[in-house]
């Protein structure tokens, strides 16, 4: 199995951010504030990373378009679809959450948070199961331009 460079480290880096909002999680019901903070600028650290590789790839290299079974591929793309919606929504929220944590806005912050965790892991685990479909599952289809990778078009 030969998997390709920028879209592993990219999930990698995807699964590092949603590991540490749970960490995150823990430490703040145990009442550690700053671990809490520390970790999670350090999840908000790893999804900028995962979003740094992948729009410089989907820029520079283009997408991957989906190689499995034909039959199989409408299936794939609302998947697709239903995973970058969440990943956006989650990204919004999580700049949202940060945000409202760096100012003190607590009663905002404790009131979001919680939701975007739960979105942020839902992107991570549907950007995990594109990636095997992607790339370890099926053989990953041609390179090509976003448009066309997603659309067909």
């Amino acid at each position: 199995m030969n998997l390709p460079l920028l879209p592993t480290i990219s999930t990698f880096f995807i699964v590092l951010s949603a590991i540490l909002v749970a960490i995150g999680w823990y430490l703040i019901s145990k009442r550690k504030i700053e671990a809490h903070q520390k970790v999670m600028w350090g999840a908000g650290a790893a999804a900028l990373t995962f979003f740094i590789i992948y729009m410089s790839r989907t820029i520079f290299v283009g997408n991957t378009a989906f190689g499995g079974p034909e039959e199989y591929k409408i299936f794939y793309t609302i998947f697709l679809i239903f995973h970058i919606t969440l990943a956006t929504t989650g990204g919004v929220m999580g700049l949202i959450t940060i945000y409202w944590g760096y100012k003190e806005q607590l009663a905002k912050h404790r009131k979001i948070g919680p939701i975007t965790s739960i979105v942020w892991f839902f992107t991570a685990i549907t950007g995990v199961m594109v990636y095997l479909l992607l790339y370890v599952i099926y053989e990953g289809g041609e390179t090509t331009s976003v448009f066309k990778a997603i659309l067909g078009f």
